[in-house]
């Protein structure tokens, strides 16, 4: 046993008391949080905007901070990006982590110096309850693999500006420098099928113990490695045990992960978001993530079936109850307020608070991490259509993950009014449009983990069919444009033109 193992474990031990020392005391964490985000940011623009001076509780908040989205913030968030200080927080970000937006094009979300550290501790602290839990740090000896995105980073007006993978590369601690794959060069190459056959290069003679990253690349460099090897992942890196990985539902790709693999491992869930890090699987006995309370992020919930209600049951971390699906609502030391993330979650204990993502509020698709919404879907529709005669009755679009041949894809049925001449062309056109307005959907493509999508037919009535065929045939019933399972899918194959 190496010192490094030798000193690992007891620190783990006393982390994860240290952690659960808050957890088990959630509604005095939170209400800490609560005060010392009000106190920092009282002379903010927001702060003077919303009387953050009179707030004294919870009560008053609700009452001068609406919900909001990236567009309420928005009018905010520019200032900051113009380079403007003390606007949502006190000073000025440090990073701001680029996404994918919904009606504005790219998205900046603010992190700060008091957000960051956040981030890498969550992310620290979920390997640390994994040593604890398993009384085993033998990985620390081995090659770790964290599958990201590139870390070179732009400015915008003094402010370094990435993809949130990106920015924490910069942030690996100094002990796990030696033992982390892909090296710095690799990990910069932008073209993602380049990227990993260089980090199948680097990795396939080495003693790899960890493996992270969105499982959908990670099943991409398993195959590659399979391909080059002709064994399976367990005889390549015998003492790789456990996977961590976050952003996307895993169980479509548990069972093909396994037999990638060639044997049963861990595995650990991480809730990460440019916005905060959220949560953290804590044991691989209890269902669920911890929710980080103590993390510089005041939460908030809203049950999802009152979303969209004028008034919304609006509610703190204490009166929460098990079996409900919430909205979850983040108010961070990076400025955000009343920020909703779209993100529904599920609480699978109250001691101490643990959660599951649930979904989304509204419908997507986010099989690969791609966060395909429903506006972008339309769009892309309608640019193909623009100046054609083609006319559309009704449309769905569902992922399909496990293809009988060639890479997975989004597969679109639809019913056609009016048919394109050429099918082939108005789906490239389709596609062309998607990739134009989701970068994540676009890096898939380029990276090879997608092909581009693939249209089917719908005969002439075949959705009222397939509505009468579950029984919710009638104007109040609407199929979704979009949804993140095949559940629609799978049934409307009976209705096809062949």
């Amino acid at each position: 046993m190496s010192l490094k193992t030798t000193l690992a474990i007891p620190f783990a031990k006393q982390i994860r008391k240290k952690v659960y020392k808050w957890a088990n005391n959630p509604i005095k964490t939170q209400d800490k949080v609560f005060r010392k985000l009000i106190s920092k940011a009282k002379n903010t623009a927001f702060g003077k905007d919303h009387d953050f001076t009179s707030i004294t509780t919870y009560n008053d908040f609700k009452e001068r901070v609406k919900v909001n989205d990236y567009e309420g913030l928005k009018p905010y968030v520019d200032r900051v990006v113009a380079g403007e200080k003390d606007v949502l927080w006190k000073g000025k970000p440090i990073y701001f982590a680029k996404t994918s937006g919904t009606t504005s094009g790219a998205k900046y979300i603010p992190i700060t110096k008091d957000s960051m550290p956040t981030h890498i501790k969550a992310a620290r602290n979920a390997l640390l309850f994994y040593m604890a839990e398993k009384n085993d740090a033998s990985f620390v000896n081995g090659k770790m693999i964290f599958l990201q995105g590139s870390p070179v980073l732009e400015e915008k007006n003094g402010v370094q500006l990435g993809r949130l993978s990106g920015i924490v590369a910069h942030f690996v601690p100094s002990y796990l420098q030696k033992n982390r794959l892909p090296s710095w060069k690799t990990n910069c190459i932008e073209d993602w099928d380049t990227k990993v056959d260089a980090i199948v290069e680097e990795t396939i003679n080495e003693d790899m113990t960890l493996i992270s990253g969105i499982p959908s690349w990670v099943q991409m460099y398993f195959e590659k490695l399979i391909e080059k090897t002709g064994k399976p992942i367990a005889e390549i890196f015998p003492n790789f045990n456990f996977f961590v990985y976050g952003g996307v539902n895993f169980e479509p790709y548990k069972n093909k992960f396994e037999a990638l693999i060639g044997k049963k491992i861990d595995y650990v869930e991480l809730y990460p978001a440019s916005e905060g890090f959220i949560a953290y699987q804590d044991s691989q006995t209890e269902l669920g993530m911890l929710l980080q309370l103590n993390s510089g992020i005041f939460y908030e919930f809203i049950p999802a079936a009152e979303f969209f209600e004028e008034n919304p049951t609006r509610i703190s971390i204490k009166d929460v109850q098990l079996g409900v699906n919430y909205v979850i609502i983040l108010n961070t030391n990076a400025g955000l307020w009343g920020y909703n993330i779209g993100d529904t979650v599920e609480f699978t204990s109250l001691k101490p608070y643990r959660i599951k993502v649930t979904g989304r509020i509204k419908h997507f698709i986010s099989a690969f991490g791609e966060h395909v919404i429903g506006k972008e879907v339309e769009k892309a529709l309608n640019d193909a259509i623009k100046g054609t005669k083609i006319n559309i009755s009704e449309f769905t679009v569902a992922p399909q993950v496990n293809p009988e041949s060639g890479l997975p894809f989004h597969e679109w049925f639809i019913e056609f009014e009016n048919e394109p001449e050429n099918l082939e062309e108005f789906a490239a056109k389709v596609d062309a449009s998607m990739q134009a307005q989701n970068i994540y959907y676009l890096d898939l493509i380029a990276g090879k983990v997608l092909r581009p999508l693939i249209i089917r037919k719908v005969k002439k009535g075949g959705f009222h069919e397939y509505m009468k065929s579950i029984g919710k045939f009638g104007g109040q019933n609407k199929i979704p444009q979009l949804s993140d399972n095949r559940k629609i899918a799978d049934v409307l194959q009976d209705f096809l033109i062949q």
